[in-house]
């Protein structure tokens, strides 16, 4: 077994094997398990790190062995610069969120913590995974655990959220599926995806295939229009479910225009790279301001994350190094943020039982260090200077300036709408006096509560003082990948 295998099929058989156990009279155990699993998990990965190879765009920690061989089907995994960071993330993550839900889960704990840990295996696969069919299995395996979480652990409209993301997610991938086919027949009867890249295709034929994968892509990331899945979820999901899916689970999306949508089509990218940057300014501004209306706090950061990754696949689309460096950096960094947002809401849900935002008011008069955590992440997703928040979106912005300037103005104007609804709610929230009875019998955070998100503000404050380590390992890449969407293969 290799690293990377090890980083999927550890998690995997953690998850398996609480699964095995009874439902609830074994909770403490389980949730034990569940903490050495997702830790295991994250300590195989940091041996990629200390192996890495700083500029080289080749694959690296490759394992190649037959599957299917009839179809020439193979277990394939390899990371570079553009996949290796999201591995450690999804690990790291995991730890995070079987934390959160130490106390708060009380029923099928071994059920709930084994989807966590079994979701964490199959995202960590889609990002390692080198073989078409490989990647879709992994791509499709992840919807399984997460309508899981969903449905059973979920609010009062649980049922209608997990069938709408499965149906929503589970549509657009089918014509990803037939253009896996297509790219297979093309080839030769290969799933190798480097080979893919070489193919030279027709014109309509590249248009045909980007838009395949774009109907898989943009509802994962999601884009808009194709967004509307994704507040529903949030509101139902637990506060797990809700941080797995923004700080992972909507990167799979983004991750395979890099992978996919643009090295296999780069001619049919650059030709409807117009329609992709107007998505993204739309989903920048317009998402913005309808998050600014809301009077749930996850519906809120829900219509945020679609605002943020619209600032992901308008950096893709520009075609210079700043711009997909800047996306892919924003991915780290919203992966921290977002997650963080969605697990305060979940601290206060825990107590209040409400996410109404005029359910509260004050709150920092009774939970003070919650208070300051709270603020540390939410200037993060303003994208204050010094916080993670802040550096993929200001290389974005440059990326944008140097293609042309209006279309940098118009992303840096996310800047003002971030700053609003994310000020103005922390206002309604935290400040001011004390605003019911609720709040005033409120408690602050305990040790695990403050475990949780001291390792979250420890990530976004070194990520925002100190990026070099993520771009470094993500250069090569990037500029390999910037000359292979340059280079024209129509046949």
């Amino acid at each position: 077994m290799g690293l990377l295998s090890l980083a999927i099929w550890t998690p995997i058989l953690f998850g398996i094997a609480l699964l095995a156990l009874g439902r609830d009279e074994h909770a403490r155990a389980v949730r034990w398990i569940a903490l050495v699993g997702a830790i295991a998990g994250f300590l195989v990965t940091l041996p990629l790190y200390g192996g890495f190879q700083l500029g080289t765009a080749e694959m690296q920690f490759v394992e190649k062995s037959p599957w299917i061989e009839r179809f020439n089907i193979h277990y394939h995994l390899g990371v570079d610069g553009i996949s290796f960071w999201f591995v450690l993330l999804t690990a790291f993550i995991t730890i995070i969120v079987v934390i959160s839900a130490w106390e708060v889960i009380t029923e099928r704990v071994n059920q709930y913590m084994g989807a966590f840990l079994i979701l964490s295996g199959l995202m960590i696969g889609v990002f390692a995974a080198l073989d078409g069919m490989l990647f879709y299995v992994f791509f499709e395996a992840t919807l399984i655990p997460m309508y899981l979480i969903i449905g059973i652990w979920g609010g009062p409209r649980k049922i209608y959220a997990a069938f709408k993301f499965f149906l929503y997610t589970l549509l657009g991938s089918l014509l990803m599926l037939v253009a896996l086919l297509y790219l297979y027949s093309k080839s030769g009867g290969s799933f190798d995806i480097a080979a893919w890249h070489k193919l030279p295709l027709a014109g309509s034929v590249q248009t045909f295939l980007f838009f395949a994968f774009f109907a898989a892509f943009a509802v994962k990331v999601p884009m808009w229009p194709v967004h509307t899945w994704l507040p529903d979820v949030h509101v139902e999901a637990p506060t797990g479910g809700s941080a797995v899916l923004a700080a992972i689970m909507l990167k799979l999306g983004a991750y395979g225009f890099l992978r996919f949508s643009m090295p296999i089509a780069p001619d049919a990218a650059r030709e409807w790279a117009w329609l992709m940057i107007a998505l993204s300014i739309v989903a920048v501004i317009y998402v913005g301001l309808v998050a600014m209306v809301q009077q749930d706090m996850k519906k809120l950061v829900a219509y945020s994350s679609v605002a943020h990754m619209g600032f992901v696949t308008l950096g893709f689309f520009l075609f210079n190094d700043l711009g997909v460096a800047g996306g892919l950096v924003q991915m780290i960094a919203h992966g921290f943020v977002s997650g963080a947002m969605f697990l305060c809401i979940g601290v206060l849900y825990d107590r209040v039982h409400s996410r109404e935002i005029a359910a509260y008011g004050g709150v920092v008069n009774t939970m003070p260090v919650f208070a300051a955590f709270a603020l540390l992440f939410t200037m993060a997703n303003c994208g204050l200077p010094a916080t993670a928040g802040f550096v993929g979106e200001w290389m974005v912005i440059l990326g944008a300036v140097k293609a042309n300037f209006w279309i940098g103005l118009l992303a840096a104007t996310a800047l003002i709408w971030g700053a609003a609804y994310s000020l103005w709610m922390y206002k309604r929230v935290y400040l001011g006096p004390v605003a019911n009875d609720d709040v005033r019998a409120l408690t602050d955070i305990n040790a695990r509560e403050f475990l949780m998100l001291a390792l979250l503000a420890i990530a976004v404050l070194y990520m925002g003082i100190h990026p070099k380590p993520f771009t470094d390992v993500m250069d090569a890449s990037v500029q390999a990948f910037l000359q292979q969407v340059a280079a024209s293969k129509i046949n």
